[in-house]
């Protein structure tokens, strides 16, 4: 019960001081929701690269020459083929199209290995070598739709016209927000490849536990190539989102810090009201504990209030506005993608560490100078 009152009290004590409490609340809060919408916005953009790739190919070969990725020939497919465990290889033909109009970049890919991804559609797949079906953002920026025509310049420099047959729906833009297909051997003729090579391909295996044991024969049979398996590329995207991510939270901490030398000189410098306040309860029978007990309630009452209403901000903002404003600095630019619809999530360690980083740092700044004051003789602190 006095416990219960000194608590009554602390609240009491913050709203007489409106102007001061909700200034340090304002910040507090939106220091709180900057950090967690980066930490929620890399776990949401983590989450959503490995969703899209269960759905790629198992094992990716590539062809290198002089560190480069290379086209590589159809005909290694009977080579591989042999491996035991292989149950089948695809060729793959995709590309990037940058396109001066709306200065963004496309991803091009042959209509053989899309279709049985793409089944999102909103027309019909292109058959004829003048068709082609774009993703949702391609229409948007360029003001087509289904039977108008899209006009590319292709690897001659010369302009080709493909009839839009299909305009993949918005529930597929993850996957189809930047993406043309249209059948392979036009695609071929597009970007001037020669006859019998591809941009790669995409081997399925029979046992996913044999996945890193058959790049490993790949590599012994073609010595020059590159097998790059579904784990390797969701830890590639993994690091690089958690290095763009360090890096904004290493730019925010500066302001954590600002925040907590703040609140630091707010403290230790307790006004002469709060100093006339501890010295008027010691001398009323107030023992040290309860001042400090006081302030106790007081800082973690701030916090809590701050974390909480902080937190959910952030929430609001990545999970369901898609964090304008982060998502582009996290996932990069000039390239066209698709509005981020993250499934929202709640992890309790990420919550506790960054409760722990925020919370108690400003709880023992305001903890600690009441103690001074508290040790203090009461008449020298009302005199002071």
């Amino acid at each position: 019960m006095p416990n219960l009152k000194i608590l009554e009290y602390s609240l009491a004590s913050l709203l007489r001081r409106p102007g001061k409490t909700c200034a340090i609340l304002v910040v507090y809060t939106l220091m709180i929701a900057v950090l967690s919408s980066v930490l929620l916005l890399t776990e949401a953009l983590k989450s959503e690269a490995t969703a899209t790739l269960a759905g790629g190919p198992q094992l990716i070969v590539q062809r290198l020459m002089a560190g480069r990725h290379e086209l590589i020939a159809v005909a290694e497919i009977d080579k591989l083929a042999k491996i035991p465990g292989v149950k089948g290889i695809k060729p793959r033909v995709w590309g990037y199209y940058y396109d001066s109009l709306t200065k963004m970049n496309f991803t091009m890919q042959g209509i053989d290995t899309a279709a049985s991804q793409l089944s999102l559609l909103s027309g019909r797949l292109p058959r004829g070598e003048d068709e082609c079906a774009i993703g949702a953002g391609i229409a948007e920026n360029r003001r087509i739709g289904l039977e108008d025509d899209l006009i590319l310049i292709d690897n001659a420099t010369l302009g080709r016209s493909f009839t839009v047959t299909g305009v993949f729906t918005a529930a597929s833009d993850l996957l189809t927000q930047d993406l043309i297909v249209m059948p392979t051997e036009t695609l071929h003729q597009f970007f001037g490849m020669p006859e019998g090579y591809a941009t790669d391909l995409a081997v399925e295996v029979y046992n996913s536990n044999e996945i890193n044991t058959i790049a490993g024969k790949i590599k012994l049979a073609l010595p020059d190539s590159r097998p790059i398996t579904q784990s390797e590329l969701l830890r590639t995207y993994h690091a690089v989102f958690d290095w763009r991510g360090g890096m904004l939270l290493a730019l925010f901490s500066s302001a954590l810090m600002a925040f907590c030398i703040l609140a630091w000189d707010k403290a230790t410098g307790l006004s002469a009201g709060e100093r006339r306040e501890i010295g008027i309860l010691k001398a009323v029978g107030w023992d040290t504990s309860d001042v400090l007990l006081l302030k106790l309630w007081e800082g973690l009452a701030l916090s809590l209030l701050a974390f909480l209403v902080g937190y959910l901000m952030a929430f609001v903002l990545v999970f369901f506005w898609g964090a304008p404003l982060l998502g582009s600095v996290l996932r990069g630019w000039s390239v066209l993608f698709p509005a981020l619809h993250p499934t929202p999530f709640i992890d309790p360690y990420q919550i506790a560490t960054l409760a722990f980083l925020t919370i108690v740092p400003y709880v023992a700044s305001t903890v600690i100078p009441a103690w001074r004051a508290a040790v203090t003789d009461p008449d020298e602190v009302m005199r002071a």
